[in-house]
């Protein structure tokens, strides 16, 4: 739980840094500080907490789990697959709209960093003015820190991180109670009709502040996205236990110290501490909101393994980091793109007020998206009725259909930007996921059915020499690449010839027992055996240790006198050639080509050995 807390919760529990201050300055002060204001806002705070947060994500959402997997991707997968069993087509809408989701959240990912750094170093312009200058060198800095550690892995990150966010919300929730014993009139900020009358008494700026109100419950995605790394019962208890209640403290008394004072809502939470502490808790902040940036860090990690194994992405170096949780994942490749573009998009901004402009957009757009995802779950997995399901998609559905419509109004003064990135890794994994399908139907075309291959063995009496060939290849229905070109240029075969293939399910994580099934391919002197292995997306796709388990449960006779280790591998890479072809815009062609070239190698994914592997290179067009 504590490992949890320092990663799950760090971006949603750091934004009383930067919420109520980007309310209360939103239009040089449409928000007044009132108390039908005040109250309004810390009673709409309050209740997207509650709603959204306690009961949405941490109640429902966390029971949607794919096998123990969370994020967008993880539940479109699930999605897809009941609907496929159910036999309801609509398997390509939903991947559709998991992609889109994933590729919203790659905006929440960038923007995140930049926004919850820059605010807590901002707060060294309330104890010392004239260091404002310094304020971007020194975010780069700890974020440069922040991205190098990944490596690490997310439960070493998080033993070290948990400690500290535990300080954190402890002294969030003091410097809250302290604030609120003074002035227990701010509970009444709790009731839901000081929400409701706001919102009656000025519908257009309650329109606008629920674009910065949301700010509040940023981070509930990244909090389901990080489930694999930690399990749904330490994510619950921790939110219960330490999470929620001191957030809600700290809002209240944000709020109590606007009323008694109206100049601090312009940076209301340093000024909640006396002067003496507010250095150190500069200090603090800056190492909370390092930590906020960890928990869209660690799910931008978690949905991109998703990604590659589901088909919209291209392979990618993928370390896996603990040898308990087969979830915790490191992605070079994702956390030096994520570095450079948060870099940019700081550099870009400058601040924090105004990165806040351009936040919201993804985050509630992925709300909406995992809604209704969910409501299939509902639907089709735990057979809810139709009001359920309708009360379920009217409540929570209407509260982030109007989060989405207030922050489209941000769209012209920066949100364009996190739309922007989510437009890129949308292309990018529709044009891949695209371009995949049409190599594959033209590479089998090359390769040709795999029993004329065999018959022509027979035929031409291909001599055979001892040891054992194994290729991998797609399926047991076509010839490898691999497997022609061998016999083309060497003339031989090996005595024993085993074709492996692996196909990734619409679960996390299938176990060993269940994963392998093998059969002879033609006759039994013929010397082949296919081997079929079912990968969940989050297990490494290991083909030599499918081979050593395949030897150990001797299938169809691979025991006898055959060593594993021993094994060659032989590997077709194919070599995409652009062409006139159609399927594809010419543009889409490039980008998915360039993808190409730049993933990592077929044998890494694959885990071969270096010292026995033979890739062998074919030309296909697209």
């Amino acid at each position: 739980m504590l490992a949890a807390l320092g990663i799950v919760f760090g971006d949603i529990g750091t934004s009383p840094l930067y919420a109520m201050q980007a309310v209360f300055s939103l239009d040089n002060g449409a928000v007044a500080p009132t108390p039908g204001d005040v109250f309004g806002i810390v009673s709409l705070v309050f209740w997207s907490i509650t709603l959204v947060v306690s009961i949405k994500y941490v109640v429902f959402i966390l029971r949607a789990d794919n096998d123990g997997e969370g994020g967008v991707m993880a539940l479109a997968a699930l999605v897809r697959g009941m609907l496929s069993r159910t036999g309801v087509r609509r398997g390509g809408i939903v991947m559709a709209l998991g992609v889109l989701g994933a590729s919203l959240f790659y905006g929440d990912s960038v923007i995140t960093p930049a926004i919850s750094v820059l605010s807590a170093v901002e707060g060294l312009e309330v104890t010392s003015p004239g260091v404002a200058g310094l304020v971007v060198p020194i975010a780069t800095v700890i974020l440069a820190m922040l991205f190098a550690v990944q490596h690490w892995g997310t439960h070493r990150v998080g033993g070290l991180f948990g400690p500290v966010m535990l300080l954190w919300f402890a002294t969030l929730a003091v410097a809250g109670l302290h604030e609120v014993i003074g002035h227990p009139y701010i509970l009444r900020g709790l009731s839901p009709n000081y929400a409701v009358g706001f919102v009656a008494d000025h519908p257009y700026t309650a329109f606008i502040a629920m674009g910065a109100v949301v700010l509040a419950i940023t981070g509930a995605e990244a909090l389901y996205a990080d489930m694999g790394h930690f399990g749904r019962a330490p994510i619950r208890r921790a939110w219960f236990l330490i999470v929620f209640p001191a957030l809600t403290l700290n809002y209240l008394a944000q709020g109590a110290l606007i009323l008694e004072n109206p100049s601090t809502r312009a940076n209301p939470f340093f000024l909640l501490v006396p002067q003496w502490a507010q250095l150190p808790m500069v200090v603090l902040a800056t190492a909370a909101t390092v930590i906020a940036s960890q928990a869209v860090i660690s799910g931008a990690f978690s949905v991109s393994s998703q990604a590659i194994r589901l088909g919209f992405l291209p392979h990618l170096r993928i370390r896996h980091t603990s040898p308990r949780e087969v979830g915790q994942v490191y992605v070079p490749g994702v956390n030096w793109g994520l570095f450079v573009a948060v870099l940019v998009l700081m550099f870009t901004f400058g601040s924090s007020t105004r990165l806040a402009t351009a936040y919201g957009v993804a985050v509630t757009g992925t709300f909406l998206i995992t809604t209704t995802l969910f409501l299939a779950v509902a639907r089709f997995a735990w057979h809810w009725p139709a009001w359920r399901l309708v009360l379920f998609g009217v409540v929570f559905g209407g509260i982030e259909l109007t989060y989405f419509a207030a922050n489209l109004t941000k769209v012209e003064h920066g949100g364009w930007v996190t739309l922007l990135i989510a437009a890129v890794v949308f292309t990018v994994m529709t044009t891949w996921q695209r371009g995949r399908e049409i190599v594959t139907k033209r590479r089998i075309e090359l390769e040709g059915p795999l029993p004329d291959f065999i018959a022509s063995l027979k035929r031409n009496q291909v001599p055979r020499v001892p040891g054992v060939a194994v290729f991998p290849h797609a399926t047991k229905q076509t010839t490898p690449l691999a497997l022609r070109a061998t016999l083309r240029h060497v003339h031989v075969l090996h005595e024993r010839v085993v074709i492996i293939s692996g196909e990734t399910t619409n679960v996390p994580h299938i176990p060993w027992s269940q994963r392998l099934t093998a059969e002879t391919i033609g006759d039994p002197s013929d010397g082949l055996v296919h081997v079929a292995a079912d990968f969940g997306f989050q297990d490494r796709t290991d083909f030599p240790e499918v081979l050593r388990r395949a030897v150990e449960d001797n299938k169809c006779g691979l025991g006898d006198g055959l060593d594993s280790d021993e094994a060659s591998y032989f590997l077709s890479r194919i070599t995409v050639r652009r062409s006139d072809r159609p399927g594809m815009r010419a543009w889409r062609k490039g980008l998915f080509i360039a993808m190409a070239h730049n993933a990592s190698s077929q044998a890494e994914y694959l885990c071969l050995p270096d010292d026995r592997t033979v890739v062998v290179g074919a030309e296909v067009d697209l």
